[in-house]
């Protein structure tokens, strides 16, 4: 085929792809992170401009991916942190009234690299069957993908949350009367426009100390969601732990697992990760249904919950996917209840966050 650039992936287990270049050109001809796969049929723009892929390129189960094009409305974030996308069909024509510019000029004008025509039904399989695991692709030759594979760490161990948090803090103008400081670990804007209607949110850096939070006299913190390892964050965990019982607390994904570790809880990798639109979960306090968008690859372990109850658990493998918190005025989900992409199930949990703030002890405390 004529315009068709031969390109490979490789894993860090010795498996080959092979496939055709597309998108940005990869320095060097290789582009290289852990892999993953995301079963969303549509809210690809939203998926490429999540933080929390920091480190890792993102392979659609879908096998067709920009039918409707890209705008400038839909990006979660300022940039995307992911290093790469694995497509089975890349669409060359845009049929949609809200586009600006065609899937594949998206991909080259915010330098994402990506492989394209290759089995992504068997990858899927093969990583859904050994885990997520490193792996390089590009134009290179297949011994300089391989050494590449073999050379990626991957998300463990790694503090990646560093690479995607705001430098300095922002103030989000909302329309309701509350203040609510955000810590940023890779904050999507979908999660900043479900705040807004609660308040102003003062987004702050993660490394923020607690000191500095307390001081924008906040009626509410917010822990966001986040790439990679919760383990190696220990100076977020001690900002949380000196933030417990000072202002009510609500976190989401990275920001749940990094609560129940505050409190002592463990967490562990996933063998896949959880990244898709469809996730069943069930709320335990009545026993309904939601269907849930998730993104992460670590999960807290149920039986290590120390001062929290369970609240949610994943109906598929029965994970920790909700805990409250049973001493101070706090609670998570590991899922994303901002839903962006996503179903719409979960966003009463925003509602819950202004409940906690409205009838927060800890105001009536400092008030007496």
């Amino acid at each position: 085929m004529s315009g068709v650039t031969e390109a490979a992936l490789v894993l860090a287990d010795g498996t080959i792809f092979e496939g055709e270049a597309f998108g940005a050109e990869a320095p060097d001809g290789v582009s290289s992170g852990e892999v993953v796969f995301n079963t969303v049929m549509t809210g690809y723009q939203e998926v490429l401009t999540d933080p929390s892929y920091a480190g890792q390129i993102i392979t659609f189960t879908y096998p067709h991916i920009g039918n409707y094009g890209t705008n400038a409305v839909d990006h979660e974030s300022r940039a995307s942190f992911c290093r790469g996308v694995i497509v089975r069909d890349p669409a060359r024509r845009a049929s949609n009234y809200r586009s600006d510019e065609e899937f594949v000029s998206y991909l080259k004008a915010n330098n994402i690299s990506g492989i394209a025509g290759l089995d992504t039904r068997r990858l899927t399989r093969h990583i859904r069957d050994l885990g997520a695991m490193p792996g390089a692709f590009g134009t290179a030759d297949e011994a300089t993908l391989t050494a590449a594979a073999k050379n990626e760490p991957g998300t463990d161990g790694l503090d990646l949350v560093s690479t995607v948090t705001c430098d300095a803090p922002y103030t989000v103008t909302g329309t309701g009367s509350r203040t609510i400081v955000a810590l940023d670990f890779g904050i999507k804007t979908s999660i900043l426009e479900q705040l807004k209607p609660l308040g102003d949110i003062i987004v702050m850096p993660a490394s923020t100390s607690a000191a500095d939070v307390l001081a924008q006299n906040p009626d509410g913190v917010f822990l966001s969601n986040g790439p990679g390892d919760p383990e190696p964050l220990g100076y977020i965990r001690d900002t949380i732990s000196e933030l417990l019982g000072q202002a009510p607390i609500f976190g989401i994904c990275l920001g749940h697992q990094l609560l129940a570790a505050t409190l002592g809880a463990t967490t562990y990798k996933l063998p896949f990760g959880h990244h898709g639109g469809n996730h069943p979960v069930m709320r335990l306090r009545d026993r309904k249904v939601e269907i849930t968008s998730q993104n992460h690859n670590y999960a807290v372990e149920e039986a290590s919950l120390v001062d929290a109850e369970l609240t949610h658990v994943n109906l598929n493998d029965h994970t920790v996917q909700g805990l409250a918190c049973t001493e101070v005025p706090a609670f998570s989900v590991q899922y994303h209840p901002e839903a962006g992409p996503g179903p719409h199930d979960s966003r009463y949990l925003f509602d819950d966050f202004e409940q906690l703030m409205a009838n927060n002890p800890l105001k009536e405390t400092a008030d007496a």
